[in-house]
């Protein structure tokens, strides 16, 4: 994740989920593996929106935003400049966390922490929990000794050793090979285990070498535990996401950069193979999105200001065979550094700025068309070598996306048992012949999915 220094220069680095070929948990465990990012909800909304929405509609997992207390100040990036590992920021204190953790379980949904610990803050004060502390000294937890001698910026993203041991954007480097700094660190994680956790993402992870995070999470009072890693791909850089896949799964940067591409400038035509086939990592261990909380500030993807661009790009992600997909679910902004409306107070969907991307009917209907299709490759693809496909999923589910300029009809074959189903794209039927064909007309930048199990709307 992106951080920010006191100086008021953005960082948006992007560090990658991990991805692993040999990994015992590589990609999320379970038959749901969708994942909301509810970006800065303080966790009292998490829970209510775990019980309202994300369990009914078959999200297997919500991701939290940083729980440790951290620098004080109205911007997002603070969240991501802890100064000490006790859950008391912005968004809720350790109760709160508790009972958000507690009631998602109980409405099927499992907890990601974003977890912050390559390194602390970048000044002194006094924290949003009531901690002292000054940039190298944190009473009780680190002091000067525990941090990497390189104290300048990091710069070169083709030297591996500045990149691992220097300063992100001037925030105090945590020496993660050192033995004290671990078990700190797996101390903070175990904490958080203790308190019901499903899995983390650590963030930052292109800065910290994939060998201390392999032993970080040897500590863990559950070693297996679900790990994505931020790890940015950058053609030509010393550090690339492969190397993490040992550890857990890394979130593949690419898939999300070349959608934007694709969707804006180029025909849907093109991915056809997409994943794999474009060169990127194995779906078993890749993390995807369209946007993250960076990406969507920095420009490099997609972002809810894009509209339907945005919308069927999400559809396209949550149809289409290729890793575990997270949904960000953000808030309006102006200045990329503004920090959640009410303090993370999430009152109703679409009031008070907030954008609640993962309830758009477009989107959250997708999320019980994938679970339903899980496990099943892409069959019975089409395009007319444009903006207009469609494909299926075995015999469990189809889906067409016309993103052209005026409607589309046509005649799709598909591998469905003959039935009558529900588009739950538009909440209207679909009859299948007993050939596996069907007639639908779809509007301009509108879609269609069908899947074996829905047929009333």
């Amino acid at each position: 994740m992106a951080r920010r220094a006191l100086s008021g220069a953005v960082a948006f680095t992007v560090a990658a989920l991990v991805m692993t070929p040999s990994v015992a948990s590589a990609s999320p465990p379970g038959t749901k593996d969708v994942t909301a990012v509810l970006f800065e909800w303080n966790y009292g909304s998490v829970a209510k929106e775990c019980t309202n929405t994300l369990g009914p509609a078959g999200y297997g997992y919500v991701q939290v935003s940083p729980p440790a207390e951290h620098i004080q100040g109205s911007q997002w990036w603070t969240s991501y400049q802890p100064v000490s590992y006790k859950i008391a920021g912005r968004l809720g204190d350790r109760t709160s966390f508790q009972n958000m953790v507690n009631t998602c379980h109980t409405a099927g949904v499992k907890v990601v922490v974003d977890t912050v610990i390559n390194h602390m803050s970048a000044g002194s004060g006094t924290g949003t929990g009531g901690s002292s502390y000054t940039k190298y000294n944190y009473p009780g937890l680190y002091s000067s000794y525990d941090f990497d001698d390189c104290t300048s910026l990091v710069s070169n993203y083709a030297d591996r050793w500045n990149v691992q041991h220097c300063e992100l954007v001037g925030l105090a480097d945590l020496d993660t090979g050192e033995e004290y700094v671990r078990s700190a660190i797996a101390g903070y994680m175990n904490d958080l285990l203790s308190l019901g956790v499903d899995g983390f993402r650590i963030d930052a992870a292109k800065h910290i070498p994939a060998e201390d995070l392999a032993n970080i999470k040897t500590r863990l009072t559950n070693p297996s535990v679900y790990w994505k890693q931020e790890v940015i791909y950058g053609a030509g850089e010393a550090v690339q996401p492969t190397e993490y896949t040992g550890n857990g799964d890394v979130q593949e940067f690419r898939y999300a950069y070349d959608l934007k591409r694709v969707f804006n400038d180029e025909n849907l035509a093109y991915l056809k193979n997409y994943g794999e086939g474009w060169g990127y990592m194995s779906s078993s261990v890749a993390g995807v999105f369209v946007d993250n909380h960076d990406t969507e500030r920095n420009g490099s993807t997609l972002n809810y200001k894009d509209g339907a661009n945005y919308t069927l790009a999400n559809v396209f992600m949550l149809a289409y065979p290729y890793g575990a997909p997270d949904i960000n679910s953000g808030y309006e902004w102006s200045d990329a550094d503004a920090g959640p409306p009410n303090n993370g107070v999430v009152n109703a969907c679409w009031q008070d700025g907030w954008k609640c991307q993962h309830a758009w009917p477009e989107i959250i209907r997708m999320v019980a068309f994938r679970n339903a299709v899980r496990g099943e490759s892409m069959t019975n693809w089409w395009d007319d070598g444009a903006d207009a496909i469609a494909f299926g999923r075995g015999a469990k589910g189809y889906v067409a996306i016309n993103h052209e300029s005026g409607s589309l009809t046509r005649t799709y074959q598909t591998s469905l048992p003959a039935g009558t189903y529900c588009n739950v794209q538009a909440n209207t039927s679909v009859t299948v012949s007993s050939s596996g064909q069907f007639t639908a007309t779809l509007a301009s930048n509108t879609a269609l999915a069908i899947y074996a199990g829905k047929s009333a709307c």
